[in-house]
């Protein structure tokens, strides 16, 4: 699969949960929620993801920032906590969540051999500036694109599209890196070549579209594009 990754012009990269561990909100904040914090970061990104798709399906766009706080409410509801306080260092600290630990070196190294890099997010563009300036990474991206310039969430195949416009390179011209499964096969059906960072072992997702190469972690993308440059 890894023959694929030739005359990559653009490494385009999902933010949340593939640069971004969207757990370490809820884990800065582990000890004041209590025995129920694993179960709570777990339904708040799993309703944040299915608030996107509902919105878009619905036609009733609203930005990341406010799904967030439509998902954490939820799994707030769910957990059967009632702290006003909580809920707002749970939902400010999506500001500045951890990069995972390879990010900035992995980015350092690509941008060094030449690679024009760009996020691709879900989220909103004062989101993602700030996530982006927390982690330090902000001067090795060329580009950090929300999903707000065009108004509906990934996958959307316009989502994928607003790379190829914004870089002016086309789609198989594009290496997008993702975690999220989904994330993958909508890039994949877009014509992205698409590595998916399987950071927690998944199951592929039957469907058609699949990656063009997988790993652990963003780690072993340098040498993958370099062994096809």
């Amino acid at each position: 699969m890894s023959d694929s990754f030739d005359n990559i012009k653009a490494c385009v990269f999902d933010a949340y949960g593939t640069l971004f561990d969207v757990h370490s909100a809820v884990g800065r904040y582990r000890e004041r929620v209590g025995d129920d914090a694993e179960r709570l970061s777990n339904i708040w990104r799993d309703k944040q993801l299915s608030y996107t798709w509902l919105r878009s399906l619905m036609g009733r766009h609203a930005d990341f920032w406010e799904v967030t706080g439509e998902a954490l409410d939820y799994a707030m509801s769910s957990c059967r906590i009632d702290d006003p306080a909580l809920r707002d260092d749970l939902l400010n600290a999506y500001l500045s969540l951890d990069a995972y630990p390879e990010v900035p070196a992995v980015l350092a190294a690509l941008r060094n051999a030449g690679q024009r890099l760009a996020i691709l997010s879900n989220g909103s563009p004062a989101m993602l500036e700030a996530a982006v300036q927390s982690s330090g990474i902000g001067d090795l991206l060329e580009e950090v694109l929300s999903v707000e310039s065009v108004g509906i969430y990934k996958p959307d195949p316009r989502v994928y599209a607003l790379a190829s416009e914004r870089l002016g390179v086309t789609a198989g011209e594009i290496a997008f890196q993702s975690s999220n499964a989904w994330d993958v096969a909508g890039a994949s059906s877009a014509g992205l070549k698409v590595a998916w960072i399987n950071r927690f072992g998944q199951v592929p997702e039957t469907l058609p579209f699949r990656p063009h190469a997988e790993l652990r972690d963003l780690g072993g993308l340098p040498a993958l594009l370099q062994r096809n440059s």
